[in-house]
């Protein structure tokens, strides 16, 4: 008897179609990796004073990201051959394996990455790891000497990286500032017990990372007792943009465990709350905070909109012309 197949579980728990032809190398005292990318934009390196590092959703789609954020460049009033865009691509395991990859590139559980959990193979490098690396890359002024700003961004799952990241992430950007764009997540780590809906949902893991500080993975946990990973956190750069239209409880790549339910019942509403809840244990908090109209869970919306322009490129940037979208784009 054949089983029914889970559609929202097949969505990711699948082998990628494209997988980038460039190759980023990590070298760490863990052991050596690399991860695949596309890249867009600026062509340059002396030219380029501005990356930004773009990171897919859980269907590891890094092509359809690039995609995106090329529109986003095209539709703003930035210079495209002062702005790289570089979609790097967390694999999983059996991407690897129906691509017939090279042994040395790294690969995680299906969403693994998302937390910033160590890669199984073929050696234990964190998704933040890689972050670490491409920051050091890019921030260093032999190689770019014009480099003034370096972005992560991400939507949906590639949000829960970049937010996570802006809390436990150690690379110094040098001269450059180091920016960090959070667009629709499905949840956000709280610094103590409260929560927006605790009172019917007794979890055990609420406090757990990566809800909580609890039980940090590797690479947060190996230097945690030394830091203030709050204060870290309240002092970075960071933009969050929500979809007034993300707002399905219902949403099929939504995060609907008790952990999740417990800052709200949906993305917009778990935004709105953490927002709330930073400002109110921080009154100086100087992360910004938009809400883009009409737009739902979709990364082709968040970030060719003003806003979302705007979180990308800098404070001066705009949108100016509109450019045709396609079902291509980033979504989940």
């Amino acid at each position: 008897m054949t089983m029914p197949v889970n559609e929202a579980r097949a969505r990711n728990e699948a082998p990628v179609r494209a997988v980038g032809a460039a190759r980023f190398r990590i070298s760490t005292p863990r052991g050596n990796g690399s991860v695949p990318v596309f890249f867009g934009g600026a062509s340059d390196m002396l030219l380029v004073e501005r990356v930004v590092i773009m990171l897919h959703g859980r269907l590891r789609d890094a092509d359809a990201y690039l995609r995106t954020v090329e529109r986003a460049l095209d539709a703003s009033s930035v210079a495209r051959e002062t702005t790289l865009l570089v979609a790097p691509q967390f694999l999983a395991t059996a991407d690897v394996e129906h691509h017939a990859l090279d042994a040395d590139t790294l690969h995680w559980e299906w969403t693994a990455w998302m937390g910033g959990l160590d890669a199984p193979g073929p050696c234990a490098l964190s998704s933040f790891d890689v972050l670490d690396a491409l920051i050091a890359h890019y921030a260093d002024h032999a190689r770019y000497p014009a480099m003034r700003d370096i972005v992560i961004a991400g939507h949906s799952g590639g949000a829960q990286v970049a937010h996570r990241y802006a809390i436990v992430g150690r690379a110094s950007s040098g001269a450059a500032r180091l920016r960090h764009v959070i667009a629709n997540p499905s949840s956000y780590v709280y610094f103590d017990a409260s929560r927006p809906y605790p009172a019917s949902l007794p979890c055990d893991d609420v406090n757990d990372w990566k809800y909580g500080l609890g039980r940090l993975p590797r690479y947060a946990r190996d230097d945690a007792h030394t830091r203030d990973l709050e204060a870290h956190y309240a002092r970075s750069d960071v933009t969050y943009l929500l979809g007034e239209r993300d707002c399905d409880p219902l949403h099929p790549a939504l995060d609907r465990t008790c952990a999740a339910n417990a800052q709200g019942p949906h993305r917009l509403a778990r935004g709105r709350a953490y927002y709330a809840y930073l400002r109110a244990r921080h009154p100086r908090l100087m992360h910004r905070y938009h809400e883009v109209p009409d737009a739902g869970h979709s990364g082709e919306a968040m970030f060719v909109s003003d806003a979302g322009i705007r979180a990308l490129f800098g404070d001066d940037a705009r949108l100016v012309r509109s450019v045709a979208g396609d079902a291509g784009g980033a979504s989940e």
